[in-house]
């Protein structure tokens, strides 16, 4: 037999545990031999973050010091899951195991329901939608399929955010969230929702993490089974944590701190779903002695790209701003990225495909370009401008125009209307196609102005309004047209676009390009009121617009087209103007193109001592040039009893060493133990979600007298405060809450 013929498909793995190591650079590699005790990886966008986690796994696997089944990555899509686990077997290290967070949770709920609770797993339903529809019915509310939707994000947002039905509306509120409905009728479905739930006996994958959780907290031997079981953690993506998974993770590591973390708090753009990227930020604050990687070498983009994907983030602000990463490309030049202004949306379009049509005369691949939008309802256009130029393209994150419900939905009505309107009293007042149009879709929800917040209803009426639109340019072109006329062109509109998918240039959001990449890409839309949306109204929110720019920039590895249009159709008012994002870096806009702050973090290692301050430090030089910290110091904890200082998370929350005596009060212990058991059933939660054991035993060592106290506890914090803070004082001054109730 003769030895296998390496192939670029299925590669040999590694002979050694240092050849696993080759072709590193140095951050990482640093990565990729730091394998005990934090590490908080901040990778910037096309820095080889997936590279440098799998071959820390695999490295630690061929030199022994991690067993594979003590090893647990855990990421956010299945599809990043696999390409983890593929990467990982051609590394030589089978046997680790890489799941999401909800794969992960899922698998131990199943193997520990029996011994926690006692039977089968109660069945998890894969959609929500029926299940949200009848809680809304119980609240005499009828919701169509947007609202659903709308009304679902909204329960996830608040389960991931452990915000329970009576704290909705403060939550939203606090947030700064646009609530798609009345946030009072929104926390009744909600409320109804659990109660649909625990009556037929299914769980959703939210419960997944919660009863996962909630198992954990609550039984002792099973946590420590677990913990025997996974002793290494590796979280990527880590910028987009919501609180829940926090939590979970924090029950997973125990008292241990073997954890290396990998994120880029610039490329947060889930808030929406609950993901925040405080929690990357904080790191170095729960783990003072965490070595902190900056990955700033950038092998994705050119120069080119990079200039510009630097220049959106050096004018930022915001927090996530404080902590970017300055990329360096290790590409060759290429070319200047491309700024170009339309007299509306359709030239936008077929100036796109124009293009499109060029980059692949000129040999580049279908596969290999995108066109990224904003919103989905902004697809239509360029389907419709790729399918009249016989460019095939495929829809990702998104259905196509003509099969998204809403849009079938009005076809249907307007093809009833030209067969039967003449019986139809609401076209009595139409004179025209567009009006007769504007009066069907006006029963399907279309409104002549835009309703207010963002979701599922904007999205419907976006997609009715490029109907209402499309009738308007359809009449300008053929003055003469009747409604049949324009059934029959959407008929054909919906059949040219059957193009093959396989090989086609990609259409997609932003959002659902997060993680992807092209040697082409066309940013379109880029005007004010689309980037940023119009709907961003506060700084954050902005900001988090900024940042899905950002990410689109970064997708892009050689070609990068950025265009805007000044009207939406053609003849129409000129008011739109070019997204504010893109002053100072586009030619032409004023200040200097491209232009860099220099106070982005550039790459190196930091070295964690107890006495880091919670704010990441830069480095000096560049990537490759020696790292020197730059920190700022603060005072650090020490225990109130014997003044040694103090690291762990635990004891930092008490205080004192978990070794030094408690001073706590124990009738005050189980008294608050009592009341939270109250509060937490009361609430339908676990009752660590009220207060954890050790942030009681904190109040119970404190007896704090006093609000300020009381909120200097870690554990509490403003929310808790605001709603447990009256009851948790008059408990540590002595009172019986039942009495105190009865005078009041």
């Amino acid at each position: 037999m003769t030895a296998a013929t390496p192939s670029p498909l299925f590669p040999q793995a590694p002979d050694s545990a240092d050849a696993v190591l080759e072709g590193l650079d140095p951050e990482q590699r640093e990565v990729a031999t730091t394998l005990r005790g934090p590490v908080c990886v901040l990778a910037g966008a096309g820095t080889g973050k997936t590279r440098a986690i799998t071959h820390r796994i695999a490295y630690g696997v061929r030199a022994g010091i991690l067993q594979p089944s003590s090893v647990l990555a855990v990421t956010f899509t299945n599809r990043a899951a696999g390409e983890m686990r593929g990467r990982l077997r051609q590394l030589g290290a089978q046997g680790v195991q890489a799941r999401t967070f909800h794969s992960a949770a899922l698998r131990q709920l199943q193997y520990f329901w029996p011994k926690a609770i006692g039977g089968a797993l109660p069945r998890l339903v894969d959609r929500k939608f029926q299940l949200v529809a009848d809680a809304a019915l119980s609240c005499g509310l009828r919701l169509d399929r947007g609202e659903l939707r709308d009304a679902t994000a909204e329960i996830e947002w608040c389960k991931v955010t452990q915000t329970v039905p009576a704290d909705y509306a403060l939550a939203v509120a606090k947030a700064t969230r646009d609530a798609p409905r009345d946030p009072a009728e929104l926390a009744q479905i909600y409320a109804a929702y659990e109660n649909t739930k625990r009556e037929r006996g299914v769980i959703d994958f939210e419960d997944v993490l919660l009863l996962t959780v909630a198992v954990l907290q609550d039984r002792r031997d099973i946590a420590d089974q677990v913990r025997a079981q996974y002793q290494h953690f590796v979280v990527d993506e880590y910028q987009d944590v919501s609180p829940l998974q926090q939590r979970l993770l924090e029950l997973w590591l125990g008292e241990r701190d073997d954890l290396c973390v990998v994120g880029d708090a610039s490329q947060t753009i889930y808030s929406f779903t609950g993901a925040t990227p405080d929690h990357l930020l904080d790191f170095r604050v729960r783990h003072p002695g965490a070595t902190v990687v900056k990955l700033v070498r950038d092998y994705r983009s050119t120069p080119q790209v990079v200039h510009l994907a630097n220049g959106l983030l050096s004018q930022a602000g915001g927090r996530a701003a404080d902590h970017r990463l300055e990329l360096v490309s290790q590409r060759a030049p290429g070319p200047e990225p491309a700024y170009t202004e339309y007299a509306d949306e359709p030239e936008e379009a077929e100036g796109a495909a124009r293009r499109i049509r060029d980059l692949l005369a000129a040999g580049v691949p279908a596969a290999e370009i995108a066109v990224l939008f904003r919103t989905n309802a902004q697809s239509e256009t360029y389907e419709q401008a790729l399918a009249d130029a016989g460019i095939p393209y495929q829809l990702r994150g998104a259905e196509r125009f003509f099969d998204r419900p809403e849009v079938r939905k009005a076809i249907a009505s307007l093809r009833a209307a030209a067969r039967f309107g003449g019986n139809d009293s609401a076209l009595d007042d139409a004179v025209d196609l567009p009006s007769q149009v504007r009066a069907v879709l006006s029963g399907e929800g279309w409104t002549s102005a835009p309703p207010a917040g963002s979701g599922a209803v904007r999205e419907r009426w976006e997609s009715l309004a490029a109907l209402v639109h499309l009738a308007r340019d359809f009449t300008a072109a053929r003055p003469d047209a009747t409604l049949a006329d324009l059934i029959a062109e959407l008929d054909e509109r919906t059949n040219a676009q059957h193009a093959p998918t396989v090989q086609g240039v990609t259409l997609a959001s932003l959002h659902s390009a997060k993680g992807l990449e092209w040697d082409a890409v066309f940013l379109v839309g880029v005007a004010e009121g689309m980037m940023p949306i119009s709907y961003a109204r506060t700084d954050e929110q902005v900001e988090e617009e900024r940042r899905l720019l950002y990410v689109g920039v970064t997708r892009a590895r050689e070609r990068l087209h950025v265009s805007w249009a000044l009207a939406r159709s053609p003849g129409g008012r000129p008011s739109r103007r070019p997204s504010r994002f893109l002053d100072g870096l586009r030619p032409g806009s004023g200040g200097a193109a491209g232009r860099t702050t220099g106070q982005g973090a550039t790459g190196g290692v930091e070295r964690g001592t107890s006495g880091i301050s919670g704010t990441f430090g830069t480095t000096a030089g560049r990537a490759g040039a020696p790292a020197v910290a730059a920190r700022r110091q603060r005072t650090p904890a020490r225990c109130r009893i014997c003044g040694r200082t103090l690291t762990d998370g635990g004891e930092l929350k008490l205080l004192r060493c978990d070794d030094c005596p408690s001073d706590m009060d124990e009738g005050l212990y189980e008294r608050l133990r009592a009341w939270r058991e109250v509060q937490a059933k009361h609430a339908g939660q676990p009752a660590f979600c009220v207060f954890t054991d050790r942030t009681l035993v904190a109040i119970a060592e404190t007896a704090p007298e006093e609000p300020g106290e009381l909120a200097r506890i870690p554990g509490v914090g403003q929310r808790k405060l605001n709603r447990y803070g009256t009851d948790v004082l008059a408990i540590c001054a002595g009172q019986d809450l039942a009495e105190a109730e009865g005078r009041d």
